[in-house]
């Protein structure tokens, strides 16, 4: 990831505030964290967006972070048209019908448990792994499951607004 003033970056913090805003909906669907990054523009360098970004994801009540997720298709379902879900959820692309079959059955079983869709930074993860993961993290109370959430959400937020900041022209 880059961490200086790139065309992107640039564009960023000279565009007016609804496309600006509506950009940061694209990276992350909480409309407290959109207007926290707002709010700080501009932003000198890649690396000052990411930490205001995570000082952003750390103030988030659990309706904010429920308001994220909401953004967010199964694991294993990305959303149709959509090329950031399709290319983050690439390690279930070639997954068998019966590891989809098991995803499905966990993502399921996770949102009986938690009420939200099981979340996890899928960028350059296998579908195995995933399907770990999700093995893994049913067993967690709901608050650790919460921080762990806003963990993976940081992450995601990071991949994206370093690919906001990195592309050469508007999206």
């Amino acid at each position: 990831m880059t961490s200086g003033t790139t065309p992107g970056l640039t564009r960023f913090n000279t565009t007016a505030d609804s496309e600006a805003l509506a950009a940061l909906h694209e990276v992350c669907s909480s409309s407290a964290w959109g207007s926290k990054i707002l709010a700080q523009r501009p932003f000198p360098t890649a690396e000052a967006l990411f930490l205001a970004s995570d000082a952003a994801m750390a103030e988030l009540t659990a309706e904010d972070l429920a308001e994220a997720m909401a953004g967010h298709p199964p694991i294993g379902r990305p959303k149709e048209g959509d090329p950031t879900s399709t290319r983050e959820q690439s390690g279930m692309a070639g997954a068998s019908d019966a590891l989809k079959a098991e995803m499905l059955e966990l993502n399921l079983a996770y949102q009986d448990r938690f009420g939200h869709v099981f979340l996890i930074c899928a960028t350059g993860l296998t579908g195995e792994r995933m399907r770990d993961a999700v093995r893994e993290r049913i067993g967690n109370s709901p608050e650790a499951e919460r921080e762990t959430v806003r963990t993976e959400l940081g992450k995601i937020n990071r991949i994206r607004l370093a690919r906001l900041a990195e592309e050469e022209t508007a999206a």
